[in-house]
């Protein structure tokens, strides 16, 4: 197996790790956060019902003058105060946080803090 594969087979065991022990619902639902080499995402999700109730990225069009790089941690921290400002808006206090398998350090813990600046409890 070459090194590519062997990263890419680690993270998806980390990621079903995390997934059998993280659950969102109506009322708390999971936080998730995707990283890519020039974006970072986050989704708001509850896995009862396999919907998204909130999204945001740093390629969303209200961030664009704000964000001059997405794959930085001032991005993912501006990405995390706009997911955290439209769930408060659509009524989500609470959350579950999932990190993707991904290490909770940098980006992700940048774009966690922004959700939490904005009113996120997790």
């Amino acid at each position: 197996m070459d090194k590519m594969k062997a990263k890419a087979a680690g993270l998806a065991r980390r990621q079903r790790r995390v997934r059998g022990k993280v659950s969102g619902t109506a009322e708390r639902p999971r936080l998730r956060v995707t990283r890519s080499n020039s974006n970072i995402y986050a989704q708001l999700i509850d896995d009862l019902s396999g919907t998204t109730l909130v999204a945001a990225s740093s390629i969303d069009a209200e961030l664009r003058s704000e964000v001059k790089n997405g794959s930085n941690v001032d991005a993912a921290k501006v990405v995390g105060e706009l997911v955290g400002r439209r769930a408060l808006d659509a009524g989500i206090k609470t959350v579950v946080f999932d990190r993707g398998g991904q290490l909770y350090h940098g980006r992700v813990k940048s774009l966690a803090e922004g959700a939490r600046s904005a009113g996120l409890e997790f």
